[in-house]
């Protein structure tokens, strides 16, 4: 063990400290000490390596609870439950180096740390596929069936890439593991196996389907399952359903995206829907009812009251949209628009001159703007 410091006060951070808190500590204090930066400073080295063995006990939960309830203890050998790690009190230099490499350098120049790198290059592609769908089918929501063509594992070789009757090999590089490390001073830097590629196995015999990928192009057949109350933008994820993985790796994730198609006369707001329905002159003066359309194809009767003015505003509880994973529905907003009467005939005419004779009723908006401009002009003469 480098140190036997307390690891937070080496960190300069509270036993309390996050994740993030402890990234940044270490980052700055590790900056600072590096040797490279520090040519004439002979301490330097062991500061550094004080920092970074600090720094790979706390961000590990376990060994920084092991830390936190025994001490130094827990990583010298026999002690607490075993301890952790290996080598000289349980403190691996070469895997602590190549973190410290990565995080003063960025990339994956010092590998294995960004998370299982061999699994991860064979793992699939994810795949998206963009859906569109009524405004009625995300009201109530759908069964769809879609066709896509991906990669899918090979049937001759069942996605291993080897020849029939022949398996893959351990790479004889990197015996196995898909990284090569090399020593570069107190540094150990790992990189990718360039014979391998990472896979940690060779294929000698590959299969003629799929010339040794473990994949070849087929179209699939998926039913997709449309939730009632989904919104504009929602994802819906299939997993699995992605492209195939290299030699038998997972298969990546199918995205559907939807999007929802423009209504003829119904607007959505979440889970609200609004609708501008026309009403006649006569209605909206001497009232009467409508009859309006809904979201799930019915309709409902509206009484219109007496003197309704234009873009007066009804609401119907409960008659809006699906709301996603609940029984319960938005509500349905039903916006009022006058229609000034057109293509008059003589008759009608004279009726509106008499109507407009006997004092043309009571229009307050009218009558209360064109006083504000009466007493606007009076005050412009002052």
């Amino acid at each position: 063990m480098a140190t036997n410091k307390d690891y937070y006060e080496v960190l300069g951070v509270s036993r309390t400290a996050s994740q993030d808190e402890l990234k940044k500590a270490y980052r700055k204090l590790a900056m600072e000490h590096h040797p490279d930066r520090n040519a004439g400073n002979p301490k330097a080295e062991q500061q550094f390596k004080e920092i970074s063995e600090a720094y790979d006990i706390l961000k590990d939960e376990q060994k920084r609870a092991a830390y936190d309830r025994y001490g130094h203890a827990a990583f010298t050998s026999g002690a607490g439950q075993g301890g952790f790690g290996g080598g000289a009190g349980g403190f691996d230099f070469g895997g602590s180096f190549a973190d410290i490499f990565e995080d003063l350098f960025g990339g994956g120049a010092a590998g294995g740390r960004q998370g299982g790198g061999r699994d991860n290059a064979s793992r699939g592609a994810d795949l998206r596929y963009n859906m569109g769908i009524s405004l009625e089918e995300a009201f109530k929501g759908k069964q769809e069936t879609i066709k896509i063509t991906t990669s899918v594992a090979c049937e001759p070789c069942k996605g291993s890439g080897a020849d029939k009757g022949t398996k893959p090999v351990n790479c004889s590089t990197c015996n196995g593991t898909g990284r090569i490390r090399a020593s570069q001073g107190f540094f150990t830097v790992e990189r990718t196996c360039a014979t391998c590629q990472g896979m940690g196995k060779v294929i000698k015999d590959p299969c003629r389907t799929c010339a040794g990928t473990g994949r070849t192009r087929k179209e699939k057949t998926l039913a997709v399952n449309v939730p009632a109350g989904v919104e504009e933008g929602t994802r819906i994820r299939l997993a699995g359903e992605g492209e195939a993985g290299m030699r038998g790796g997972q298969a990546g994730d199918l995205y559907i995206f939807l999007t929802i198609e423009e209504h003829r006369f119904f607007k959505r707001d979440g889970a609200d829907i609004h609708c501008t329905i026309p009403i006649k002159m006569t209605t909206a003066s001497l009232g009467g009812s409508i009859e309006v359309p809904t979201i799930d194809g019915g309709k409902v009767k509206v009484t219109v009251p007496e003197g309704t003015q234009n873009g007066h505003q009804f609401r119907l509880r409960g008659k809006g949209m699906s709301i996603l994973r609940s029984s319960n529905r938005g509500d349905m907003y039903i916006h009022t628009h006058v229609e000034t009467p057109v293509k008059l005939n003589k008759k009608q005419k004279e009726l509106l001159k008499e109507f407009e004779k006997s004092g043309g009723g009571h229009s307050p908006e009218a009558e209360g703007f064109f006083s504000k401009v009466k007493d606007f002009w009076e005050d412009l003469k002052e």
